[in-house]
């Protein structure tokens, strides 16, 4: 970057706005660091309809409602915090120089990648979609919420070794589950049948036509028929955001997932990683409780052998 340029420098970008990236902003902002956050707006936090299982809040809340909090905690201590998409983040020397398409251009002496992942959808309208999540007919995360669906009719959406898995989750929660690939290719062996019936769940060897809501249950049409479901896991993956680390030389493991020491540094000095772009646990308590293990090391080792007390 140009010196004649309008660029700020901060001791820290962090680069991802959901619970994990500004759980750190509030960390490193009490630390007495200048700390921006930059946030392309479509986090996997953001739209969960309700979350009951993050500790403190026993009648549950939203996911939007959750970011917002914790984002205006973070700016009451100073963290900065802009909407955009990042375009660029290279490495010269002891600086990250960052461009975001607002032309926003960030030097920071330290980077956190918060950026998540994104679940791999069912092929459905994109409108459809949305409103079967907002009303709690689609979920992806049973570890959050299978309590919920306890004595309902449900549906997980996968193939093979991880569908099957899924599938007898959720069946420790609901009596009637049914497995089924959207294409039909549930893609089990005899094996896997075979446990699958013993564990009194169904599986449907038949494309899904067409998705709608009716009834308050999502109905999806077979070449066999319709099924109607109160809920519909898919288990069809996710899309790990880790490319702006990976061009900075981070190293992933076979899944895509950024590789972090107990501090969550990666491989690439000043640079660390939080929630669900990191292997493990996908769950917002566990993001932010990365968020402080990397907000504290990111400190530490900011002042490791300056003196400075600030």
């Amino acid at each position: 970057m140009s010196t004649q340029e309008n660029v700020q420098r901060v001791d820290c970008l962090v680069i991802g706005g959901g619970p994990a990236g500004l759980t750190a902003a509030l960390y490193l902002a009490r630390f007495r660091l200048s700390v921006q956050v930059i946030d392309r707006g479509a986090g996997r936090a953001a739209s969960i309809p309700l979350t009951r299982n993050y500790p403190g809040f026993p009648d549950g809340i939203s996911g939007r409602d959750l970011v917002e909090r914790i984002k205006t905690q973070a700016v009451r201590y100073g963290a900065r915090i802009a909407t955009a998409e990042v375009a660029t983040v290279e490495r010269s020397g002891d600086v990250f120089q960052c461009r975001a398409g607002n032309g926003l251009m960030i030097e920071a002496s330290a980077v956190i990648i918060a950026t998540g992942i994104r679940d791999v959808r069912p092929p459905i309208d994109e409108n459809l979609h949305d409103a079967a999540l907002a009303a709690g007919l689609i979920r992806y995360c049973p570890i959050c919420d299978g309590l919920e669906v306890t004595g309902r009719r449900v549906a997980v959406i996968g193939r093979g070794a991880h569908g099957a898995r899924e599938a007898k989750f959720v069946r420790s929660y609901a009596d009637d589950v049914t497995l089924l690939a959207w294409d039909g290719a549930t893609d089990l062996d005899a094996a896997q049948r075979g446990d699958l019936s013993q564990s009194g769940i169904v599986v449907v060897d038949r494309a899904v036509t067409s998705a709608r809501m009716l009834d308050g249950q999502l109905v999806l049409a077979t070449d066999g028929g319709e099924l109607a479901f109160d809920a519909v896991y898919p288990a069809l993956g996710a899309k790990v955001a880790s490319g702006i680390a990976q061009g900075l030389g981070a190293r992933v493991n076979g899944n895509g997932y950024l590789v972090v020491d107990e501090h969550q540094r990666t491989d690439v000095p000043g640079l660390y990683a939080v929630g669900d772009v990191v292997a493990g646990l996908n769950q917002i308590s566990r993001a932010t409780g990365q968020a402080a293990t990397a907000a504290t090391a990111l400190r530490n080792d900011l002042f490791a052998g300056s003196g400075s007390r600030r």
